[in-house]
Order: C-alpha cells, then sequence, then structure tokens
C-alpha cells in the first residue's frame, strides 16, 4: 500500500527523502523528518519504508508491512508520508530509486536526507557519487557519528559543494552535489539498539527523574589503566596547558581538530593521557554544582547535554559537561546565566572563554569543567570521542546504511 500515485504526477512542491528500513521507526527518524520541514521549507518529507536493505542482513528485518505500519501510525499522512514505493517500482538501491522517482516526479525539487551515520557509511552505497549528483541533501547530526562523518571519504570529495547551513531554506533549489550539515538536537538512539533490547520504551526514556526532565545523560567512566601517574599542582603545568605544542593526544584520534589557541581548550582537545593521581573534590559539593549546571542548560534549551566522569583521567577537572546551542545568542546566554546561577550557588570564582560569537565557548568551573558548542564545532572537536573510548563504538555496532 502507497498513498503516492506511483506512476507519478506534476506537481510542483518540495520534498524530503528519508528512506531507510524503520526497523523500527523511532524518535530520531520523526525528528529528522520534522526538523527539515521546518529548516528546508519543504511541502513534504517521504518516509520511503525499504523492502529490503542491500547493506543489511535479513534476519531480524521484520515484514515490510509490519514496518510501514509502524511508520504510517507515528506521521500524520499529509505533510509526512509513510509509503513503500520502492516496493512498486521495483529497486533496492537509492541511486535506482532516484532515476525513477524524478522521472516519474519531473516538477518535483526533492532533497535527499539523511543522519550523519549515513554521510560516514556514504561510500559504501552503490554508485554514491551518481546519486549525490542527482539531488542536493541535507544531512543532519546523530552522535556518535559526527566527527566521522564530518571528517570522512564523502565529505571531503563533496567539500567544495557544501553550503551553510544559513542557506538550508535554498537547498531544494540548488544544483545537485550542494549538501548541507543542519543544526538540530542530537539523539543517538538507534533501531539496532531498540531491537537488541527489545526496549521501545527507549522512545520515552525511563530512569532518574531529574535525567528524565532534563535529557542529560551521564557516563560514568573508569580511570585508565596505565599505572603511571601525575599529581597536578596547577593547571598551567598540565600537558596541554603550557607554551609547549602537545600533539600527542591528537595523534591518537586520526584527522582530529587542531588544538585552539587557548590553555584550557588545548587540554580538552589532547584528551586523556597517562592515569593522574588528582586531589578529589568534595562529593556534595560537586553534585550540587553539577544539579546547578545541567538544571540552567536545559532550561536555556541545551542540547544533548552530557556529563563525562573524568575522575582519575584528567589532571584539570572531575567532571565535563558538553552542551550544543544553536545560535551565537542562545550559547552567550546560557554562558551568562551559568555564571550567574554558579555566582547565587556559592562558586564565585567562573572563568568564561570566547563568549563574544564563538562556536565553543567553555566555562571553567574549578571542579567542572563546561563545553558549550554549535553543532559543528562539537562535531569536529569530538569531545566525546577523546573522553569517552565506548563512545566511538555506537550501540548496536553499525549505523543504518542503504
Amino acid at each position: 500500500m502507497t498513498s503516492l500515485p506511483v506512476w507519478g504526477d506534476g506537481r510542483r512542491i518540495r520534498v524530503g527523502l528519508l528512506g531507510g528500513s524503520f526497523n523500527p521507526v523511532h524518535v530520531g527518524h520523526l525528528q529528522l523528518a520534522q526538523r527539515a520541514l521546518r529548516l528546508l521549507r519543504l511541502d513534504q518529507v517521504w518516509l520511503m519504508v525499504s523492502p529490503g536493505n542491500p547493506l543489511k542482513p535479513a534476519e531480524g528485518m521484520a515484514p515490510l508491512a509490519e514496518r510501514l505500519a509502524g511508520v504510517a501510525a507515528k506521521v500524520d499522512g499529509r505533510r509526512i508520508i509513510a509509503t513503500d514505493i520502492e516496493r512498486y517500482l521495483g529497486t533496492r538501491y537509492t541511486v535506482d530509486t532516484l532515476a525513477l522517482l524524478r522521472l516519474r516526479f519531473p516538477n518535483v525539487e526533492f532533497v535527499w536526507l539523511m543522519g550523519a551515520d549515513g554521510l560516514a557509511d556514504l561510500p559504501r552505497w552503490r554508485r554514491w557519487r551518481r546519486i549525490v549528483s542527482m539531488v542536493p541533501f541535507a544531512v543532519l547530526p546523530r552522535p556518535p557519528y559526527n566527527p566521522a562523518a564530518l571528517r570522512g571519504q564523502a565529505a571531503l570529495a563533496l567539500g567544495r559543494w557544501r553550503r551553510p547551513a544559513r542557506e538550508a531554506p535554498i537547498l531544494a533549489d540548488c544544483a545537485p552535489c550542494a549538501w548541507a550539515f543542519l543544526p538540530a538536537p542530537q539523539i543517538g538512539i538507534s533501531a539496532t539498539e531498540l531491537r537488541a533490547t527489545a526496549l521501545e520504551r527507549a522512545l520515552a526514556p525511563q530512569g532518574d527523574p531529574a535525567q528524565k526532565a532534563s535529557g542529560v545523560r551521564v557516563i560514568a567512566r573508569k580511570p585508565p589503566a596505565d599505572t603511571g601517574t601525575t599529581r597536578r599542582t596547577a593547571p598551567k603545568k598540565t600537558a596541554g596547558t603550557t607554551g609547549r605544542k602537545t600533539t600527542a593526544g591528537l595523534a591518537a584520534v586520526p584527522g582530529a581538530a587542531r588544538a585552539p589557541g587557548t590553555p584550557r581548550k588545548k587540554a580538552a582537545v589532547a584528551g586523556p593521557g597517562k592515569a593522574v593521581n588528582r586531589e578529589p573534590a568534595e562529593i556534595s559539593k560537586l553534585e550540587k554544582y553539577l544539579s546547578v549546571i545541567t538544571e540552567s542548560l536545559a532550561d536555556d534549551k541545551g542540547e544533548d547535554i552530557v556529563v563525562l566522569d573524568l575522575t582519575g583521567r584528567a589532571s584539570f577537572a572531575d567532571r565535563m559537561v558538553i552542551a550544543t546551542g544553536i545560535a551565537d545568542r542562545q550559547i552567550s546566554a546560557m554562558a551568562a546565566h551559568l555564571e550567574r546561577k554558579l555566582g547565587e550557588a556559592g562558586l564565585k570564582r567562573v572563568l568564561i572563554e570566547g563568549a563574544n560569537g564563538s562556536d565553543w565557548v567553555l566555562i571553567d568551573a574549578g571542579d567542572i569543567v563546561v563545553h558549550l558548542f554549535k553543532t559543528e564545532a562539537r562535531a569536529q572537536y569530538g569531545l566525546e570521542r577523546m573522553w569517552g573510548a565506548d563512545l566511538d563504538v555506537p550501540p548496536g555496532g553499525a549505523p543504518d546504511a542503504e
């Protein structure tokens, strides 16, 4: 069953195409479709439920009718449409589907939609260069794939055709090969994880009430296995915070961005080194200030808030908080509100770096360091990847691919 005319028509609209197995559909798919509608000024988004993904095993794949019904139950059917049109077209590969859609809907301005995992995996798709030469495409962030996607083969090969996110409203009017990486809330949920855990209630996460309300992920960290120790006496003596050019941490992550100019940011980008014997912070105060920080960021609509435990891994702090803001004004406001609220909570010495129009603002709150990023800067520097080894491997293994 499809709600679209299989043989096409003469409609003149702008349509986003989001293909996938949708096994099952989840909040990440729906958020991507809704965000694309608004940012790209589309008339419709077609969620094309694939009869069979050539890059995915048939084992564990729910029947097409079941997957299609699951998607149809989540969308309005008017602006976001669930369709199995590929079954009627008789196509298995995106390159073939696009060719037929362009032929049968000659007046529609199509934009291909994908998450960062799709961009990272694009070179595995059949005739991927032909695909990008047929329609413009938009990429939305999806942790933890963002750094790999923006430094991957496809992004580098298509670098000269990349458009800034502010041009998203005209992307559908652009010639093929044009693409943009768009800002969006970052949700790392995967269909593979939902199937493996049999917890579809992940769409409405359970757990600690404070975390559920604010959308904060708290990630515990164990001390590294390295038995060597160093002891911090002052921030200026830590590796990566002196005038020396320290590249060891960057070398550990191929393609890592060059360290920025300030000592605190250099230390963050350098990543963990040897085990650190650091005087522990008072837990009650640590938790008190963490609560103030995460609640303030959530109140200011900070996205994908992550708390990393740096115990035994960093000489400059015990906790790292990372959050994303959409615009300069939002990030500046987040930093200002954070400084004020921490002061009201009793922390009088708070240092802020990069608050005036920067895409990366750092707030040093003593035992806690906070990093506020724009979407692309967060993907570029990949601090979660630097400081959390298990974040390199997405839940469930390989990304959703063609």
